[in-house]
C-alpha cells in the first residue's frame, strides 16, 4: 500500500477556495495527487494557492483536463462520491466498506461540483459509488470537508499493517485506459450496425456499457479478447 497510489478528482469545481483547501487536505493526510476536470477558475491563480496553505508543491504537481474519461488513464478502481444512491447497477459502498478496497492498486476518488455534484454519466465511469454518512435530511457536505474525511480515512487505512490482496504475478489488471480502449471499439461497432436506436436513447445506453465494463474488474489480457471480438462483430462471414 502506498500514499502515492491514491488520486483524488475534482469535477468541474467552481471555486478557487475549494481547490486550495482541497490541496491542503491532500497535503495534510501524506497524498500528494490532485486532478482538475475543467475547474471554473482560472488555475492556479492567488486565491487557490492562498488558501492551500503552505501545500503549494501539491498545486504545483496538480494536472488539469478537459474530460474525465482523460484522467482516468492510470486508475484501476474509480470512487465515486455521492450524497444519494443511483438507480444503477453499481455497488454502492460507505466510508466503513473502504477497508475492503485493495489500497495497492491505483484508487481515485472522484468528486463532483459544488453546484450540482456528479451525473449519472460521470458516475457510470465508477467502480463504486461512496456515501459519507450524514444527517439524512441535510446530507451535502462542502467539497473540501468531503475529501479530508475521506484523505482522514483512507490515511489510517494505509499506516495500518494489511495483508495485501494475492494474485498470480502474471496476471496485470487493466487499466481505465485500456477499457476505454475498449469500450470505444466496441462502441465504433455497435454504431456500424446501427445498434443505438432510437437515436434518443444512446447517452442513457453508453452509460449503461460503461457501467458494465468498469466494474468487472477486467485484466489486460480480456481487454484484448474481447477487443479482438468486437472487431470481429462487423467482418463478413467465410464459408
Amino acid at each position: 500500500m502506498s500514499f502515492n497510489n491514491i488520486s483524488f478528482i475534482l469535477h468541474k469545481p467552481q471555486l478557487s477556495e475549494n481547490i486550495g483547501a482541497c490541496a491542503r487536505a491532500i497535503k495534510n493526510f501524506n497524498f500528494s495527487k490532485l486532478l482538475l476536470i475543467n475547474p471554473k477558475p482560472i488555475f492556479p491563480n492567488d486565491k487557490i494557492i492562498a488558501t492551500s496553505v503552505g501545500a503549494k508543491d501539491v498545486i504545483n504537481k496538480t494536472k488539469v483536463f478537459n474530460n474525465l474519461e482523460n484522467s482516468l488513464s492510470k486508475v484501476d478502481i474509480l470512487i465515486a462520491t455521492s450524497a444519494r444512491f443511483r438507480n444503477k447497477n453499481i455497488k454502492h459502498i460507505t466510508v466503513s466498506d473502504l477497508k475492503k478496497i485493495d489500497l495497492s492498486k491505483k484508487i481515485a476518488f472522484l468528486f463532483g461540483s459544488e453546484a450540482s455534484g456528479l451525473s449519472n454519466n460521470e458516475v457510470s465511469y465508477a467502480d463504486y459509488t461512496l456515501q459519507i454518512p450524514s444527517n439524512e435530511n441535510f446530507r451535502s457536505l462542502n467539497l473540501s470537508h468531503s475529501l479530508i474525511i475521506i484523505a482522514h480515512i483512507v490515511s489510517g487505512l494505509i499506516s495500518i499493517n494489511k495483508d495485501k490482496f494475492k494474485k498470480s504475478k502474471k496476471i496485470k489488471n487493466a487499466t481505465k485506459k485500456d477499457i476505454n480502449d475498449m469500450l470505444s471499439l466496441c462502441i465504433k461497432k455497435l454504431e456500424e450496425r446501427r445498434f443505438f436506436y432510437p437515436i434518443e436513447k444512446k447517452p442513457i445506453m453508453l452509460e449503461n456499457l460503461r457501467s458494465i465494463f468498469f466494474k468487472l474488474n477486467l485484466s489486460e489480457k480480456e481487454t484484448r479478447i474481447l477487443s479482438s471480438v468486437f472487431a470481429g462483430l462487423t467482418k463478413k462471414k467465410v464459408d
